[in-house]
């Protein structure tokens, strides 16, 4: 291995470690955004989907994606990837692994967050499994991998597509089988706010994803050639900061505060609309789309709300309506010196063609990635008796339903503790002297 590929490897080493810390973002963010009761589950969910998702990847998604003999929908080679050097690549086809297993942890997380507050443990379990065998590695593999989307020259630099308006569409599937949460909705078709327990884990969440992010986006350039990377980081840099600031403008505009939790949803919606674009765009047009990203999400959000459709933490919004906006973007602001994939956008002399490849890749993916995550929740439920935990379970949440403890057990005991010291006192009083 030559200098250039130790290089190469070191740079997409570095960012596998800061995509999977991306992780600990999740868990502060969802934590954050629900309610203290269901705090622990969702701490321990995300780890162990993801260990799940891992092996999935090992034994078939890294295949279905980058393999060899490939059909329609998927690779027909590399199964239970044992670590052996892939030629034609330059860096360490490990760590390249490791790389787009991490990618698919995140997709996996995304989809997940449509799930939260209600659904059974084994469901998480089950459906992790099938999702990164069977929806992730078909998209990515139609896009990433060669097939017949990449062959159109559809421009998806680090995934709006691939990743996040995936994992949204399986989140969307999840959330209209599970019906909103109990309380969420009155009879008379009013809304109540169910608030999450932790405004400031929800902020350190979105820092932490924030710089998870550089690994995303300037990560997949597999490259230190020539420092591009860094350039990429700086579109990433800058629509997440345009997004913030347009959704804090907007919801100030609108509801007469400004709300922080759109603030934060406008951070990611940014972050996620650049990671399609972040190496095909000038820096001006990454301000342009983390801008527009800010305000799609808080309509979105609340077009959402209108149409009774629970999604505690927003996944539909941030990764699907953002998503969708980002992968379109490349087709109206793609430059002709930095389209290395496809073709010029509009606002540079491309026409509609590459805007056109964009709209079909949004639509295929969607639509596949909806309805394979639908057919699989629907066999699940039949096979499960229900993918939701009873009405009772619910109430009580899912850390002492689902695992017999709290994340918060000083909190939930306190009566408990309370009655314990009552006894402790009453005691040391009649036995003192």
């Amino acid at each position: 291995m030559n200098i250039t590929s130790l290089l190469n490897s070191l740079w997409v080493m570095l960012s596998t470690i800061l995509v999977i810390f991306m992780m600990g973002g999740f868990i502060l963010l969802e934590a954050g955004s629900t309610r203290m009761k269901n705090a622990g589950h969702i701490a321990g969910k995300t780890i162990f989907t993801f260990g799940l998702a891992s092996l999935a990847f090992w034994a078939v998604g890294f295949g279905f994606i980058f393999g060899d003999h490939a059909n329609f929908l998927i690779g027909l080679s590399h199964f239970f990837y044992s670590g052996y050097e892939i030629e034609g690549m330059n860096l360490s086809t490990s760590i390249f692994f490791l790389f787009q297993l991490a990618f698919a942890g995140i997709s996996i997380t995304i989809a997940l967050g449509g799930f939260a507050e209600r659904a059974k443990l084994s469901v998480y379990l089950i459906f992790t499994v099938l999702f990164s065998a069977l929806v992730y590695p078909v998209v990515a593999h139609w896009i990433w991998g060669g097939g017949w989307l990449a062959e159109h020259g559809k421009q998806d630099f680090a995934g709006s597509t691939v990743v996040h308006l995936t994992g949204a569409m399986a989140a969307f599937a999840a959330t209209l089988i599970l019906k909103p949460r109990i309380g969420k909705y009155n009879r008379d078709g009013s809304t109540n706010n169910i608030y999450g327990h932790n405004q400031v884990y929800t902020a350190l969440g979105v820092l932490i994803l924030w710089i998870g992010w550089f690994g995303f986006n300037a990560g997949s350039t597999l490259s230190v050639d020539k420092g591009f990377f860094g350039f990429v980081a700086i579109n990433t840099n800058l629509a997440a900061a345009a997004g913030t600031v347009a959704a804090l403008i907007i919801s100030w505009f609108v509801l007469g505060k400004s709300d922080v939790s759109t603030m934060l949803n406008g951070a990611l919606a940014g972050l996620v609309a650049i990671t399609a674009s972040c190496a095909f765009v000038d820096t001006w047009a990454a301000v342009v789309i983390g801008f527009i990203a800010g305000i799609l999400v808080f309509y979105s959000a609340r077009f959402f709300e209108k149409k009774k459709i629970d999604d505690p933490i927003f996944a539909l919004s941030v990764h699907g309506t953002a998503g969708i906006w980002g992968t379109l973007s490349t087709g109206f602001f793609a430059t002709p010196e930095l389209a290395t994939v496809g073709k010029p956008g509009l606002f540079y002399g491309g026409g509609f063609e590459q805007l056109g490849v964009q709209l079909t890749g949004v639509v295929v993916s969607g639509l596949y990635a909806f309805t394979v995550s639908f057919i699989i929740l629907i066999i699940v439920k039949k096979g499960l008796n229900g993918l939701r935990v009873s009405a009772e379970e619910e109430a009580a949440g899912l850390d002492i339903s689902e695992h017999g403890s709290y994340g918060y057990p000083e909190v939930f005991y306190k009566d408990k503790v309370a009655n314990i010291k009552e006894k402790k006192v009453s005691f040391f009083s009649e036995h003192k002297g």
